[in-house]
């Protein structure tokens, strides 16, 4: 299992992202955050610096990338693993179920069952 690491939302194309401990998950993103391609952008510690992605998590690139289909659960949220963007780095994800993420909840994959 991991942990949070970070939360970021960019509110505005192009300019600087907050930096935030606490975020609430609507079903369509991040409260306050820009809507995308993708609901929420979940990257792993060790390739987060310059990306643009909404969560950093202390799980594997490896770890998420085979999460893909299945389920990431980040303290009370649940995200469905949807793919990985096509020009950077991470994982997009839609919201399976909203709530409260802080910095330092657990995370989790469950990956997609078989057959399914």
């Amino acid at each position: 299992m991991g942990a949070l690491r970070e939360i970021h939302i960019y509110p505005v194309h192009g300019e600087p992202g907050q930096h935030l401990d606490t975020s609430v998950v609507e079903a369509d993103g991040l409260e306050g955050d820009r809507r995308k391609k993708a609901a929420v952008h979940v990257i792993a510690a060790d390739e987060a610096p310059g990306t643009r992605a909404n969560l950093v998590v202390t799980l594997t690139a490896d770890e998420l990338a085979a999460g893909i289909g299945g389920t990431l659960r980040v303290g009370e949220v649940e995200l469905t693993l949807t793919g990985a963007p096509s020009s950077c780095s991470g994982v997009y994800a839609a919201v399976a179920r909203p709530g409260v993420l802080r910095v330092g909840d657990g995370v989790g994959v469950t990956p997609r069952q078989a057959g399914a």
